[in-house]
């Protein structure tokens, strides 16, 4: 008997679900509320929902999961162009019920309650990094306004600010130094908060297996082990590390036509955040790398340094994948044999 597949658009209190009842033939497409909507799955049959993978997509495929049927996660760009007429929540439910349909449609791995966690972690730290970054520029351009400028770089820079307070008190109006003070109050207290949550991403690298066992490729930090174990989800979602790079963007954009492919720049499609974890990793390799392989020095002997970070960080990328989807460790010496 075959299973009957849901196109399921999610929202925040209403779902609209398209289906097609598999032993009648009967189309349907309904609106539910939230407890309408897990009672009505909970009835029915085992079968198989796609759903967008968008906010709250990952919660709702546990959920559904636990309800006794297959989930299938569409990433939202393979699902608009099944959108036939305006966009509507009807016609996303069976865009999505289309889109599940399509042989080689790609997929998106569910993530755990702690992966979700993790990259949460992540996302708070790159905030506060951003807003660290605007303070301290703030505070740069409002005292270049009264003719006072300081050594380059943030720790440099405050540390410089924080040895001259006696001598910008006697150039600088009272109220200017008021709020200098107040700036800096500010700062120490961002990178407090920023301390205490890579405290938290530290703990959960040691204790987790996956983690540490990426941690050990040449490149690959407790920042970006953390970050890549909780964005790949499942590592066997992937067919390949060649798929996980161009997953990441790493890969470069082609167009062609007439049989002629033309490579251009990476894709940059997939994670931004990632991508630049692996690409400064790459970089740091580069520079501090005790016994470059061959590999690297014959790349860098004849290609620019920032292709040949792209490259590392492909590179880096694969070969995580490798070790997560076959539960491998990483072993320096391993030299990969193409397939006849």
């Amino acid at each position: 008997m075959n299973a009957t597949t849901y196109g399921l658009d999610v929202a925040k209190q209403l779902f609209q679900m398209y289906w097609v009842d598999a032993q009648t033939g009967e189309i349907a497409n309904r609106r539910f509320r939230r407890d309408e909507l897990i009672s009505f799955l909970a009835q029915r049959s085992r079968g198989r929902v796609a759903l967008e993978a968008c906010g709250s997509a990952h919660w709702w495929a546990r959920k559904i999961k636990a309800l006794g049927h297959e989930v299938v996660l569409l990433h939202p760009k393979f699902i608009r162009p099944f959108v036939q007429t305006n966009k509507t929540d009807a016609a996303d439910a069976r865009a999505i019920w289309t889109a599940v349909h399509q042989p080689g449609m790609r997929t998106v791995a569910a993530k755990t309650e702690d992966q979700q966690a993790m990259l949460a972690l992540h996302r708070m730290r790159s905030l506060l990094i951003k807003f660290r970054t605007m303070q301290v520029n703030q505070m740069r351009g409002l005292l270049y306004e009264f003719g006072v400028s300081f050594r380059a770089g943030r720790v440099a820079g405050l540390t410089e600010i924080r040895a001259h307070m006696a001598e910008l008190e006697d150039a600088l109006p009272a109220t200017m130094i008021t709020s200098l003070q107040d700036q800096l109050t500010r700062i120490d207290a961002i990178e407090l908060d920023i301390d205490q949550l890579e405290s938290k991403i530290s703990f959960w690298h040691k204790k987790d297996e996956a983690c540490r066992a990426i941690a050990e490729v040449p490149g690959i930090g407790k920042l970006t082990a953390t970050a890549l174990v909780a964005t790949i989800g499942d590592a066997k979602a992937f067919k390949s590390g060649r798929e996980f790079a161009s997953f990441l963007g790493l890969v470069p954009r082609q167009t062609g036509t007439g049989g002629k492919i033309r490579l251009g720049s990476i894709s940059k499609r997939g994670d931004p955040y990632l991508r630049t974890l692996l690409i400064h990793g790459a970089r740091s390799v580069m520079c501090h790398a005790k016994v470059p392989t061959s590999w690297q020095k014959a790349i860098q002997a004849r290609r620019p340094a920032n292709v040949v970070a792209v490259a590392m960080a492909n590179k880096m990328a694969r070969t995580a994948w490798a070790i997560l989807a076959r539960g491998s460790t990483y072993d320096k010496h391993y030299v990969s044999l193409r397939p006849e």
